[in-house]
């Protein structure tokens, strides 16, 4: 017997060697003919030569070995039937029969049209596997989903761009960012020299239309990466309405990936538009997720940034949400990833193996060269489940990527935590904005910038600086402190004789989101007066600096507070916070009953609850803080705690500042969705306006 199989398998090979030889003469004459000018019909081989700058990096050998849509060995004998193409690639049977059965003839690795497909009968037990966490109300006559996964290999899954979308009138388009600039005190005596002189510096982006929401806003290409694993069971048919709610709310020119990982990560969804099918197949995918294993945060994300790197086109907007209920259980040292990133500031080459195992464009210090850093910067949006969620490795890589960390303490919250996201992602007006200031008078230097996370740079010796802001959402705005130097007032200088000073001149430039044209504001400049006596009104405090000075004061004493915590020495840290709140409320702005410091004070008395005991705050304190570290750091609106409503009356955990009516409106719908309040929120006002200065 064993030497008839040899036989037979010695008769085959000269057979097998004659068809690939066959095919490598046609591929030749095919060449030969196109390049003569001679125009032949396609065949499938030709139509695969087209697509390969598609997936030109994709082996015919591995295809051989592995399933392309499921990653699965392609070896016989495991119990699964192998379908090969007429283009030579081969498949599970299962899997391609799913992939095409609404009557998709496009081999997924070479994009060549298939006149054969495979049939798989109705009613297989395969359609309705690890279903049983159906949503029901988004689609009632439930299909399979498409479910590829991503690899390297197989960029040219995506779904191209619409070759239609055209630029917006100009009518429609932006306005300009307004810009901001305030000094501290009106006036400065002639005779002095100040060290430290606080100057406001802040941009407001402009509001947004909702009359032509689909021609000024800007697409996003949106990657979901979803923890499925084990521990999400009870949680999950909560996360996939969560996720519907998404899907439902883009428009037909963005687009969205989905990744989900436990113990091991795929995508289960490529990159595709959200209109008609599009929109259907990815409610259904997100419908037929089942939950199960461990957890592997580093490896969802790897393939959730592949997604957007391996893009062969682009939308202007590019974010990353990442939700989990757990911590990372297959990679080590997580439990102080917050501490050590803490240290990345001062300390740049300090080890923390879990950040290495970040792909590059979360972790910029991750790239080849250190020239190359941040050349693709992706936003991480993360969003924590429960008291269970690693709370210091979602911020850390929100952090890093320049995103934002949600804690969302119960999961019916869920829904409203990502609708106030996609608020935001949905209403960017503004790209790559960046303040430049100058300074204008001799012997006035630029000493310092508090900033939060955006980037700032001094130049010149103090003469010049910029700070980096990126995107900015509709009706958003940014406020920073600059502190300068100013001389004495010296005769000799042309403004002396006017008793006018100027300080710095401020310009704002952007790329528009829709147009990419480059933009400059108008240039605002800081003008104070150098009399020899000062008046009453020159003792007036600017109420927007003495308020972000409380602003910031109080995102220190909360990170002071929080580092003592970690240590256990919860005493020190009720201190500190109850410190902060008697310096807050003695301050001008507070006095003069400001909003702003007054949600300031409810949260640092939150924060003081939360660190009663140790186990209250590992249970949700540090959760608590770190999101709202997160928030005051990017001055972007995160959800905190067990609400995401801003009513009047309620307590500090549902409040937030930052909130952009675009946000407001769409965490709006979906409490209307979920028979949750009705009522508008309320945003937190600002005003402008002079108190007298406390001596």
């Amino acid at each position: 017997m064993a030497s008839a199989w040899r036989k037979l398998k010695k008769s085959l090979i000269p057979k097998i060697s004659t068809h690939r030889d066959d095919d490598r003469r046609r591929s030749s004459s095919s060449s030969s003919s196109s390049a003569n000018g001679i125009v032949s019909s396609p065949s499938p081989s030709s139509v695969s030569r087209s697509s390969s700058r598609l997936s030109y990096s994709f082996s015919f050998r591995s295809s051989k070995k592995t399933c392309a849509i499921c990653l699965g060995s392609l070896k016989k004998g495991e119990g699964q039937a192998i379908f090969t193409a007429e283009c030579s690639h081969h498949f599970h049977f299962n899997c391609i029969a799913t992939n095409v059965q609404h009557g998709n003839r496009i081999c997924p690795i070479c994009r060549s049209e298939w006149k054969d497909i495979p049939f798989q009968a109705p009613g297989s037990a395969n359609d309705f596997r690890n279903n049983n966490s159906t949503i029901l109300g988004f689609r009632h006559n439930w299909h399979p989903p498409s479910l590829p996964v991503l690899e390297t290999d197989q960029i040219s899954l995506e779904e191209p761009l619409s070759a239609t979308h055209v630029a917006p009138a100009p009518s429609t388009r932006s306005q300009p960012i307004t810009i901001k600039a305030l000094p501290e005190f009106p006036a400065v005596l002639a005779s002095d020299a100040v060290s430290k002189f606080p100057v406001l510096v802040g941009v407001s982006a402009p509001p947004f239309h909702v009359d032509v929401r689909h021609f000024n806003r800007a697409p996003i290409d949106l990657v979901a990466v979803l923890d499925v694993s084990g521990s999400m069971a009870g949680k999950l048919s909560l996360l996939k309405r969560a996720v519907c709610f998404i899907i439902q709310n883009l428009g037909p020119l963005d687009r969205v990936s989905i990744v989900t990982f436990s113990s091991s990560a795929r995508r289960i969804f490529p990159l595709r538009r959200m209109r008609g099918s599009g929109q259907d197949d990815a409610i259904s995918a997100v419908n037929a997720l089942s939950s199960g294993g461990g957890t592997n945060i580093a490896e969802g994300l790897k393939k959730g940034v592949r997604v957007l790197e391996e893009r062969l086109e682009q939308n202007p907007i590019a974010s990353i949400m990442l939700l989990s209920d757990g911590h990372d259980t297959l990679n080590d040292d997580t439990r102080s990833l917050y501490r050590n990133v803490q240290n990345l500031t001062s300390n740049p080459n300090y080890s923390l193996q879990y950040l290495y195992l970040l792909p590059a464009s979360i972790c910029s210090r991750n790239t080849a060269s250190g020239n190359e850093a941040r050349r693709l910067s992706i936003p991480v949006h993360t969003f924590g489940f429960g008291s269970e969620h690693d709370s210091n490795a979602m911020h850390a890589i929100s952090d890093l990527s320049g995103g934002t960390y949600s804690f969302i303490e119960t999961v019916d919250n869920l829904q409203d935590a990502f609708a106030r996201c996609i608020g935001g992602l949905l209403s960017v007006v503004a790209q790559d904005v960046r303040l430049t200031i100058q300074s204008l008078s001799r012997g006035v230097q630029i000493g310092s910038i508090h900033s939060g996370r955006y980037k700032n740079e001094i130049f010149n010796l103090g003469q010049k600086a910029t700070i980096d802001v990126g995107s900015l959402y509709a009706d958003e705005e940014k406020e920073f402190l600059v502190y300068v130097s100013i001389p004495a007032s010296s005769r000799g200088e042309g403004e002396a004789k006017l008793d006018h000073m100027s300080l710095l001149e401020v310009l704002c430039s952007n790329k528009d989101s829709t147009s990419s044209e480059i933009v400059e504001s108008r240039r605002e400049r800081v003008v104070i007066r150098r009399p020899k006596v000062l008046s009453p009104t020159d003792k007036m405090v600017c109420l927007e600096v003495d308020r972000q000075k409380n602003r910031l004061a109080v995102a220190d004493a909360i990170a002071t507070a929080q580092r003592m915590a970690e240590l256990g020495i919860l005493d020190h840290a009720q201190a500190v916070l109850s410190e902060q709140k008697t310096t807050l409320l003695s301050s001008v702005s507070a006095q003069a009953g400001d909003d702003l410091c007054k949600w300031l004070e409810k949260e640092l008395t939150e924060t003081a609850q939360r660190m009663a005991t140790l186990q209250l705050y590992e249970q949700s304190g540090r959760a608590y803080v770190l999101s709202g570290l997160s928030s005051h750091s990017w001055q972007r609106a995160t959800t905190r705690g067990h609400s995401t409503t801003i009513l009047p009356g309620e307590g500090a955990s549902g409040i937030n500042s930052y909130d952009t009516p675009s946000m407001i409106s769409m965490v709006s719908k979906s409490q209307c969705l979920n028979g949750g309040p009705s009522q508008q929120p309320q945003m937190v006002t600002k005003s402008c306006s002079l108190t007298p200065r406390h001596k």
